[in-house]
């Protein structure tokens, strides 16, 4: 038995040292098989050009002055749109979670908001912010705000109780019991909220780019689309993913770091 075991353990890491990491492979044999289909014609290369002319289009990018101005156009109104969604979320998450009264009150208006199509807000959003830059980063700060309420909420609630009780028979004040017990007992849901609400805040963002923006991401797809170049609208598109990808890793290192012993959960 421990033959076989040291032979599986020096197979897989065989298998790690020479594949690189498995659960890339399903992604890069897709790659291949569009590049594929893609140069010997079983794919229409008008619309689904090869991987690599993508690839060579979205590099060009940061060789472009203008191009690089709406990456930083796209990064900046992400970060602004997500801290002001987030801060009064996690506030607000965590204040229902502890009070019932609160929660009572305002859980049905969060539900309504979870519910409605967030894109369906933005032509109201467009009237009370105007056609600026208020607009756009309300549009962000919404996609990110409802996940982050919900989420902080269920996370104090997710708490056992007695936690809270021994608190209070130990004379802790409602900020001690928050910052004590429902805080660190809530953090994982809380990043998770925040992990699903960086990535509706970047579609969203990129939306409302595309239908008022003159810079950004959005800006990049619709100009692409109306001049028909498709190599242009993929690499803006492998850039919203790898925004997305990118901050989803940051906040589980983040979530690994400031709660160790949710690792695994």
């Amino acid at each position: 038995m421990a033959l076989k075991r040291s032979v599986k353990v020096g197979a897989s890491r065989w298998i790690w040292v020479v594949g690189g990491r498995p659960e890339l492979w399903s992604g890069l044999g897709l790659l291949l098989l569009w590049e594929a289909s893609s140069r010997i014609g079983l794919l229409d290369a008008r619309f689904f050009p090869p991987p690599t002319v993508v690839l060579n289009t979205a590099f060009t990018f940061l060789l472009d002055p203008a191009r690089q101005a709406d990456l930083i156009a796209t990064l900046g109104r992400l970060g602004i749109g997500i801290a002001i969604g987030a801060v009064p979320g996690i506030v607000l998450g965590l204040a229902m979670g502890i009070s019932m009264t609160l929660r009572l009150v305002l859980d049905p208006l969060v539900s309504v908001l979870n519910a409605l199509p967030k894109s369906a807000l933005f032509p109201l959003l467009l009237l009370i912010f105007g056609l600026g830059e208020g607009s756009r980063l309300a549009m962000v700060a919404l996609g990110v705000f409802i996940p982050v309420v919900v989420n902080s909420m269920e996370g104090v609630r997710s708490v056992e109780r007695v936690f809270f009780d021994v608190a209070k028979v130990f004379g802790a004040s409602r900020y001690q019991v928050v910052r004590t017990v429902a805080l660190p007992g809530s953090i994982p849901m809380v990043l998770t909220g925040l992990r699903l609400g960086t990535g509706m805040g970047v579609v969203l963002g990129v939306l409302a780019e595309m239908l008022s923006g003159k810079n950004g991401l959005g800006h990049i797809l619709w100009t692409s689309w109306q001049v028909f170049w498709v190599p242009g609208l993929f690499a803006a598109l492998t850039y919203a993913g790898l925004i997305g990808i990118l901050s989803a890793y940051l906040l589980d290192k983040v979530r690994l770091w400031v709660a160790p012993w949710a690792k695994g959960r």
